[in-house]
């Protein structure tokens, strides 16, 4: 039997893969097989030197995921570089703190039209290039979003993000709704509390920090890399029929 984790052969887009989550799946594709198409607002110098060292392409592509104009060039763009596309990763994300009285609309746009907004439209421009393509052994292609505790819980002094997550668990239950009998999965991973850029200011607070470790049974912050098999599994055929899920990989913090 052929390896069921295997993704020899495909090619995967992931937004926001210059650094952390998106880093930390990128390079976890690319050794179960992968070619990989990065597209952000940094130049992913570092993740292309480890995908490469995989063995794996990869292609770096300059987007800004703040509005929709670059949803269907880095589609086309990746298909044009590699002659299709099999994955998509939506990891790109942005975070804005402060109290609920006092957030300004400003705040609230910024992230919800990232977060969702341009989600939902770059995930619809994939599914179309997706379907153009056609299936290979009943499936057409595989969405993971990456969605967060606050997809579960509410948090404190970040109601767009909130917003956004908890909207985005949803999204991707109605894509799979309607996707699932056209051969597309759709899913989503939930990290918990991770060692990445957006939880720096958490990570500084002593007391918020101390609070954190204390609730995560696993005792520590994730790593990137501790996301990679869940992202692995969700693109390949072990997860064809796993359809409409939002995977926690928490270090067991919805468990206490």
């Amino acid at each position: 039997m052929a390896n069921p984790f295997s993704l020899e052969g495909k090619v995967a887009l992931v937004t926001g893969a210059n650094t952390g989550i998106g880093q930390g799946i990128a390079v976890a594709l690319a050794n179960a097989g992968a070619d990989i198409a990065a597209a952000g607002r940094s130049e992913p110098t570092e993740t292309k030197a480890l995908v490469e060292a995989t063995g794996r392409r990869f292609l770096s592509i300059k987007a800004d995921f703040g509005s929709t104009e670059p949803v269907q060039r880095v589609i086309d763009e990746t298909v044009a570089a590699f002659g299709k596309i099999d994955i998509l990763v939506n990891n790109a994300g942005i975070i804005r703190r402060a109290d609920s009285i006092e957030f300004t609309e400003a705040d609230w746009d910024a992230v919800m039209d990232t977060n969702l907004k341009v989600v939902f439209f770059l995930t619809q421009a994939f599914a179309r290039q997706a379907l153009k393509q056609g299936p290979v052994n009943g499936v057409a292609g595989k969405v993971i979003n990456i969605a967060s505790l606050l997809s579960f819980q509410g948090g404190i002094r970040v109601p767009s993000y909130t917003a956004s997550k908890s909207g985005l668990a949803g999204l991707t239950k109605i894509l799979a709704n309607e996707w699932a009998a056209k051969g597309i999965n759709v899913n989503a991973i939930a990290p918990g509390y991770f060692d990445t850029n957006n939880t720096e200011a958490l990570r500084n607070d002593a007391d918020r920090n101390a609070s954190i470790l204390a609730r995560i049974p696993a005792g520590r912050w994730g790593q990137p890399g501790d996301l990679g098999g869940a992202a692995v599994f969700l693109a390949s055929p072990a997860a064809d029929y796993v359809q409409g899920i939002t995977l926690p990989v928490d270090g067991g913090w919805l468990a206490r």
